[in-house]
């Protein structure tokens, strides 16, 4: 099955570049829509082998590199399949043509996420950053307007210089150990009591490059406009899930099984994880762009995915985990809506909409569920998911921590409901008569996250005390 994550991304390309020009534009939708099906389905299935068969994991050794697909990949590289697929929908409702380049880029976006989550050395996770950056920056800037190509090369200056840290990191601590296989350079760093120069050095090189990646503040300047700038169905991708692979899963996966015992690391994450939240949502609340508003917010909700991994605690991974597939559910949702939104009114200022809730109100409801889930309201799944994190910092003996981010969750509802009030209550805005629902994929992709989020909020209090009594937990 890890092995299918790999090969079926790298299929799909083949196929479309070995047709002629006029084939390949006719089947590149439906090859996207079958390479992203086949990813959950894979995953799915994997999920039900480990379960049958009472395991943890499963390895595969491809080209000399060992990928492993566990708990937690299955989690990602499932929200990674979700994400393309709607990102499908969205492009197919949202661009008139259909482009073999295009579907061939996302595929190569697939193929660097799917390498991420489930490589299991410093080297091929840094060669699969690379994958991902570079396929990326193509995508921000793949309408080619003068913003687009703006907020693309912000993302390739800052994802240069950030792959300067995480590579000079890597060099460093191959010099220290004569390896870079997760085992070995935790096992040489023991207790992390005696570190020396050098190798901290080399940890706070990898976490400043990876928070540059993820967007953490303060290194979140090429955020907001790579968010903005690019196409509809690219914003539903990155802000869906790219940032989140190339920074938060990196994180999670590094605090988890490399560097745990490495104090300045984890103590970094939770700082610039706490200030993300608090930046994120205070900058949100004075933007009037909504593509603008949600990139913020995304900075917000990653704080909280980062303060959960730095808890070090199996509470605080599991809500962050959960919080990853949460926000690419819910966030993925919203720039559909926005998609949508930008599409029916012909602006995303949010100062020029109002009263939309009867003229779309398949967006309006899709919005305000993931509007809720995205504060942390019961009994949607982003409720789950901020409760474990919060309840992970008060064992933590972290409660100043666990206070900012209850207050924090509280100035989300607050800014939420005002873009929500702003855009869909009150009196219609004159000249807006004219709007309708956006009908076809874009409500589609907006019902299916919206039940998604719902069924997490839902199912999930279930599937933790099934999996508690099997005895997976």
């Amino acid at each position: 099955m890890p092995a299918i994550l790999i090969i079926v991304p790298l299929l799909g390309i083949l196929i479309l570049n070995i047709l002629n020009n006029k084939t390949g534009e006719k089947i590149a939708r439906p090859i996207g829509l079958i390479v992203a099906l086949a990813q959950i389905v894979a995953v799915l299935a994997s999920w039900i082998s480990l379960w049958h068969n009472h395991a943890v994991s499963m390895d595969v050794e491809i080209l000399g590199a060992t990928f492993q697909l566990d708990i937690i990949t299955m989690v990602v590289t499932l929200a990674i399949g979700m994400v393309v697929l709607m990102t499908l929908l969205t492009e197919k409702a949202t661009r008139e043509h259909p482009s073999i380049s295009f579907t061939s880029l996302l595929f190569v976006l697939m193929l660097g996420m799917n390498g991420i989550a489930m490589v299991r050395d410093l080297f091929s996770l840094y060669v699969f950053l690379e994958i991902t950056g570079i396929s990326t920056f193509i995508l921000i800037a793949y309408d080619k307007d003068v913003s687009a190509l703006s907020g693309s090369f912000k993302y390739l200056l800052m994802s240069a210089l950030a792959s300067a840290f995480i590579l000079s990191g890597i060099a460093m601590l191959f010099m220290q150990f004569g390896s870079v296989d997760f085992i070995s350079v935790a096992a040489a760093m023991g207790d992390g009591s005696q570190l020396s120069v050098l190798t901290l050095t080399a940890v706070l090189l990898i976490t400043a490059g990876i928070a540059i990646k993820a967007g953490m503040v303060p290194f979140h300047g090429w955020v907001a406009d790579a968010y903005s700038s690019a196409p509809a169905a690219i914003s539903v991708l990155v802000g869906g899930i790219v940032t989140k692979m190339a920074g938060m899963y990196a994180v999670m996966r590094l605090c988890m099984e490399v560097f745990s015992m490495v104090k300045p690391m984890t103590m970094s994450i939770l700082v610039l994880g706490t200030i993300s939240i608090v930046v994120g949502a205070l900058v949100a609340m004075s933007q009037t762009d909504l593509k603008r508003v949600l990139a913020y917010s995304s900075i917000s909700q990653l704080g909280y995915i980062a303060v959960g991994v730095a808890t070090a605690s199996p509470i605080g991974l599991a809500g962050a985990l959960l919080h990853f597939f949460n926000h690419s559910t819910f966030k993925s949702n919203l720039f559909v809506n926005a998609a949508a939104l930008e599409k029916q009114v012909g602006t995303r200022d949010i100062r020029e909409m109002g009263g939309l809730q009867e003229k779309m109100p398949v967006t309006a409801v899709t919005s305000i569920l993931s509007l809720l889930s995205a504060a942390g309201i019961p009994p949607l799944g982003g409720f789950w998911s901020k409760v474990l994190i919060i309840i992970a910092l008060w064992q933590a003996d972290l409660k100043i921590f666990a206070v900012i981010a209850v207050l924090a969750s509280i100035l989300t509802i607050g800014y939420f409901l005002y873009l929500q009030r702003s855009i869909f209550f009150g009196k219609l805005k004159e000249g807006l008569e004219h709007v309708t629902e956006a009908k076809g994929l874009l409500a589609v992709a907006a019902i299916v996250l919206s039940a998604v989020s719902v069924a997490i909020g839902v199912l999930f209090p279930i599937l933790l005390i099934v999996y508690n009594a099997q005895g997976l937990l």
